[in-house]
């Protein structure tokens, strides 16, 4: 969602300084492009090599140092930026800009950028409340600057109060968020997804499962996330790094996942059952490991709660998608899945196939939907297929809706 962003992080004196160091590593981490400025009161706390080290980009403090003499540097950071955000922002330095004063580097380029430019307050709970910060901060609000609000807390002077520098992830999903183009087709909409298998135990050390590697679903949450949509991932247990900008909620057993989803169902648009949840778990859960004997064991199953069907009993305004795991009959299969499970889609993939079974990095699909779509989709990376799949989806969902009017 970041990449390609230039974000240039103003960084003041305060004993916050430390956050904005994650801060910096985290959007970065993200794909933006990151570069820092410092004013000398902050070298007081941190060393600029610190953030080169996180941005991987030369740190600028000195107004007359000219890195590079074919440009003026802070002209030449001002005009870079797609966003400036000053963190930790002191009161003196929001004194400063609010009147128009720049006699260093950091103020210099504030004043000099086109950029929207974030302050993040970082200070005592009693200069926070001071009416003469007050004062520059409606001044500069006035003028277009945005306020990232500080929160209460343990603040280091030893009170308890509003003024500590908002955390990074906070700030780093407010900047993802503002980059969201406006006109995507998911903007504003809740996704939830499912993804993984889930896991019955048997006892502490053994349980019940499948081969799901959670590849697809979380293929769907970040293509759903990148069409715009506020994803929520209900995630069994998997060994995949979570898609940026999407909320992860981790799960364990079916009825784990079913509580989650269900927590989230009513005001969801979406709503894309990925997971190869498990049919059956054991009767009875050991409490201790089960020994060894020289005879055979028997575990009794019972069926645990069918999600998707549920849903579609509970369906009222949003859109439910399945995915069938089949390998016989593929299609007779996943198009009586589709009317059993009152589902308006239906995303099936024969498992005994080499370019679309558990683990793959590769699918093959057919999705069929109520309204009599059949489409074949070849061997293709899970991560093209995903955005394709949703694309279509949203497509005839809107051409339907046209209809209904």
């Amino acid at each position: 969602m970041l990449a390609n962003k230039k974000i240039l992080i103003c960084v003041t004196g305060g004993i916050a300084v430390y956050k904005a160091v994650a801060l910096v590593s985290k959007l970065s981490q993200a794909g933006a492009d990151v570069k820092v400025v410092m004013t000398k009161s902050a070298m007081e706390f941190v060393t600029p090599l610190t953030f080169q080290a996180m941005s991987r980009n030369d740190v600028y403090f000195d107004t007359f140092d000219e890195k590079d003499s074919r440009v003026i540097a802070h002209i030449d950071l001002a005009d870079w930026a797609d966003l400036v955000i000053v963190a930790p922002a002191t009161a003196n330095v929001i004194g400063k800009v609010a009147n128009g004063i720049s006699d260093d580097m950091v103020t210099t380029v504030l004043l000099a950028t086109t950029a929207e430019v974030w302050f993040a307050p970082a200070m005592n709970v009693n200069m926070y409340e001071k009416r003469s910060v007050i004062r520059n901060i409606d001044t500069l609000a006035k003028d277009g600057y945005r306020f990232i609000e500080p929160s209460e807390g343990f603040l280091a002077c030893g009170y308890v109060g509003k003024g500590r520098l908002e955390e990074p992830e906070k700030i780093v999903k407010l900047v993802q968020e503002n980059f969201v183009p406006k006109n995507l087709p998911l903007t504003g909409k809740k996704v939830v997804i499912t993804a993984g298998p889930t896991r019955e135990r048997i006892d502490p050390v053994r349980y019940v499962s499948n081969f799901s590697s959670g590849k697809m679903g979380y293929a769907m949450a970040e293509a759903a996330t990148k069409l715009g949509a506020k994803t929520i991932l209900v995630s069994g247990p998997v060994s995949l790094n979570p898609p940026s900008g999407v909320q992860v909620i981790h799960v364990e057993s079916a009825a784990e996942m079913f509580e989650a989803v269900s927590r989230n169902y009513d005001d969801a648009e979406i709503v894309i059952k990925a997971a190869a949840v498990a049919d059956y778990r054991p009767a009875e859960i050991h409490p201790q490991k089960i020994k060894k004997s020289d005879s055979d064991s028997v575990i009794n199953l019972e069926r645990t709660t069918d999600i998707l069907k549920t849903l579609g009993e509970r369906k009222q305004q949003q859109i439910l998608v399945g995915f069938a795991a089949e390998t016989e009959n593929v299609i007779e299969n996943g198009m009586g899945k589709l009317e059993r499970k009152n589902l308006d889609f239906i995303i099936i993939n024969d498992v005994t196939d080499p370019d679309g079974g558990f683990g793959n990095d590769t699918n093959v699909v057919t999705l069929l939907s109520k309204n009599g779509t059949n489409k074949l989709y070849p061997a293709m990376p899970k991560n093209d297929l995903a955005t394709l799949l949703l694309e279509a989806i949203i497509e005839e969902v809107k051409v339907g809706n046209s209809h209904d009017r």
